[in-house]
């Protein structure tokens, strides 16, 4: 078993940098180790926070009182069939280091996703998406340890439940550790079909064309820089959990009811007939611009979706503080409730 420390101070391992320290803290390089280290902690009954890159958390300031594991396993196994790959990665993979061979290699699927910081084993957890990608659309199969029962099985695609942002394993937080995601790829020099306006319009193409993966790469991280979602240590608007809160799915009589307060607003009709409406125009609209300040928690100065610990100094309940204010002003103006992102470990907005 991995050597336990104490008093480990979250805030280093997570991109908002607040959190205070772990009772108690580990690190494991191995999928057995994984098994064996959380087994146990749920043996004894005591708390687990299984960490990844902690690019989608808020840790109360308080620490955790509990186990936090660090995941750190490595390994990509690839095995070709028929025109396709199929690609195994262990959870602590870096995710973007995956994205940036998948590139390299011509395994197509996962391009639009470059830059998502984190780790493979998060991935499915939030179905992961950006730029008309998610990983539902590529994810073959995710193989986890059910706290449950005590055993390690593989699920498929239809057993995780994928929806927007959405998954089985959000839904149901504390029962599967995932261990290993298998994702399945089209082996093509192409992108997938570019289905992203803002995406297609940097790219010089109509939305459906597919274009070389190293041209997609690149034109998804000037995007995603442009709006400090790549990680950068040398700017401050990356120190955020990413987008703070999701794009609400309205349904009929909602939408209705958004149309009459704000005639002509930006939105996505959806197959089911529901309506998606763009979060950062709802908070912009609501009197929150960029850079938008409260204490030392901070709106992004490049995106009103991002909020930002922008000197490292704000705390969490800084951060949620800001984060109230922006849902209620939205509800007061738009009747609309946005709902957080990123993981919350012993706060509440």
């Amino acid at each position: 078993m991995a050597d336990r420390l104490a008093g480990v101070p979250l805030a280093p391992y997570i991109t908002l940098r607040t959190g205070g320290p772990a009772r108690a803290f580990t690190q494991v390089e191995t999928q057995d180790e994984l098994v064996a280290t959380v087994a146990e902690a749920d043996r004894e009954g005591e708390p687990v926070l299984v960490l990844g890159g902690g690019s989608n958390l808020v840790v109360s300031d308080d620490g955790f009182d509990g186990l936090v594991v660090r995941v750190a396993t490595q390994g990509v196994d690839a095995m070709a069939e028929d025109g396709r790959v199929r690609v195994t990665v262990q959870a602590g993979e870096d995710w973007d280091a995956l994205v940036a061979r998948c590139v390299a290699e011509g395994w197509s699927g996962v391009e639009c996703l470059s830059g998502v910081p984190g780790l493979v084993g998060s991935t499915p957890i939030q179905n992961v998406g950006a730029y008309g990608q998610d990983v539902s659309q590529t994810v073959a199969g995710v193989r986890v340890y059910d706290r449950m029962t005590g055993e390690v099985a593989d699920l498929t695609a239809a057993e995780c439940g994928f929806a927007y942002r959405h998954s089985a394993f959000k839904h149901d937080p504390g029962r599967h550790l995932v261990l290993a995601v298998t994702y399945a790829l089209e082996r093509s020099p192409l992108s997938g079909p570019v289905a992203y306006k803002e995406l297609a319009v940097r790219l010089g193409v109509e939305i459906g064309a597919r274009v070389p993966l190293a041209d997609a790469r690149e034109a998804v991280l000037e995007l995603r820089r442009g709006k400090g979602m790549v990680l950068d240590p040398d700017d401050p608007d990356t120190r955020s959990a990413g987008s703070f809160f999701t794009n609400p799915v309205l349904g009929p009589d909602e939408a209705a009811a958004l149309a009459l307060r704000a005639p002509g607003h930006p939105r996505w009709d959806m197959p089911d007939g529901t309506v998606k409406v763009p979060a950062a125009w709802l908070i912009e609209n609501a009197g929150f611009p960029k850079g938008y300040e409260r204490g030392r928690a901070r709106i992004s100065t490049k995106h009103t979706l991002a909020l930002t610990n922008p000197t490292g100094e704000a705390g969490a309940e800084e951060l949620l503080a800001l984060a109230r204010e922006v849902r209620d002003g939205v509800h007061e103006k738009f009747g609309v409730w946005l709902v957080n992102e990123p993981v919350l470990v012993g706060v509440s907005l």
